[in-house]
């Protein structure tokens, strides 16, 4: 098995999906390729630790078992039950079902659950002579999408999010997921040589996952995953694959800071800091956005501050905005700038357009990353609206 060509699935936020494709490649997987809300890839089970270990912007490592047309029942079924369960889930596996429906006749997400349980125990039941299954062992979470009629099942290689990094046990109001978090500082264009630092700090994790990503520390180090506990995938596969990831992370000095105005949040994303392991390379201070200010001719802002939706009232946040972007004009030109909102009208408070706006999703609620970079420069000469 270990040299069997497999097929990776690997569900993304909305918007990141072509960040995610890049990762993949870096690490060399083969035929990779985005669609929406998810990318594919081919590699091998040696993988499986790669990919969860160091993917940042992916959600969770899928491994595609079939798919094939489903507009019945009796069709789902059928499929599900040709399919070569036993070759991924022992006897004693437990094999919970969860999925989703999108624009396909099989609309009933319940319904097809049931189904895909049925047919996956009738087979298991067959090819290990067991009337009933104890269903006590590991777990082999399955997941089935239906599209346009099309059904993919899956097995969850991941078990909880692969946001979960393990650093951040609690968070303050509103917290940014990690994958996210990652996306920002990649589409910043950060790599580790710039000041990099972000005014609204909260519960720190842009900053962390800046730090991580300047160090190319990989992501899942300090957590477990599902198919750590799978019998056909050596543990021999973790060891080694979490030794390539420790072996490509950087040694260096970074300059990258977190601020905020709450001394909670401050104290909050340095235990968080401490717990990913990464304190000696980002600092945090208590201190007003609105008086930011820097004196290196460049650098990186990156951050997710309150808007209507989240904390603040849409008039606070236009007020909010507008302080904000009067201190970033007086940064040097050498700044550059990206800051995530869903305020509607936020450029006019900001009292500058983007350079670039890109759509992104914090869980359910659709931003926008509003980017400034250094041909205009964010400058004195942009006057506020």
């Amino acid at each position: 098995m270990a040299m069997e060509k497999l097929t990776f699935v690997v569900p993304t936020l909305l918007g990141v999906e072509g960040l995610t494709a890049d990762e993949l490649r870096r690490m060399g997987m083969a035929e990779t390729r985005a669609e929406n809300g998810r990318v594919l890839c081919q590699g091998e089970a040696k993988d499986i630790p790669r990919l969860n270990l160091r993917l940042r912007t992916g959600e969770r490592v899928l491994l595609l078992v079939g798919s094939f047309p489903a507009r019945s029942f009796e069709e789902l079924f059928q499929g599900v039950q040709a399919l070569p369960w036993e070759r991924w889930i022992p006897q004693g596996g437990q094999f919970p079902v969860k999925g989703y429906s999108l624009n396909s006749v099989l609309h009933s997400v319940p319904a097809c659950q049931s189904i895909v349980k049925k047919a996956v125990a009738t087979r298991l039941g067959r090819v290990y002579h067991r009337e009933t299954l104890p269903e006590d062992g590991a777990l082999y979470q399955i997941q089935f999408s239906l599209m346009k009629n099309q059904a993919s099942l899956m097995l969850d290689t991941t078990g909880p999010g692969l946001y979960k990094r393990g650093y951040r046990a609690v968070g303050v109001e509103a917290p940014l997921r990690e994958t996210l978090a990652a996306a920002l500082v990649l589409l910043s264009g950060y790599r580790g040589k710039d000041p990099f630092c972000d005014p609204f700090c909260g519960s720190g994790t842009i900053a962390i996952e800046a730090a991580l990503i300047a160090k190319n520390r990989a992501p899942g180090l300090n957590r477990t995953f599902s198919a750590q506990k799978w019998d056909w995938l050596p543990s021999q596969t973790w060891v080694d694959g979490a030794g390539e990831a420790m072996d490509l992370e950087y040694d260096g000095t970074y300059d990258i800071w977190g601020g905020d105005i709450d001394p909670a949040a401050v104290h909050l994303a340095q235990a968080n800091a401490v717990k990913a392991d990464v304190e000696d390379l980002v600092h945090f201070t208590q201190g007003d956005a609105c008086a930011f200010s820097r004196q290196e001719p460049y650098g990186r802002i990156v951050c997710n501050p309150p808007y209507g939706e989240r904390l603040l009232d849409q008039q606070m946040a236009a007020q909010l905005y507008r302080d904000f972007g009067r201190a970033v004009r007086g940064l040097p030109k050498g700044w550059r700038v990206s800051v995530l909102s869903a305020h509607p009208a936020f450029e006019r408070a900001f009292g500058a357009p983007a350079d670039k706006k890109r759509k992104l999703y914090n869980g359910m609620l659709q931003c926008n990353l509003y980017q400034y970079g250094k041909k205009t420069g964010v400058s004195p000469k942009q006057k506020a609206n």
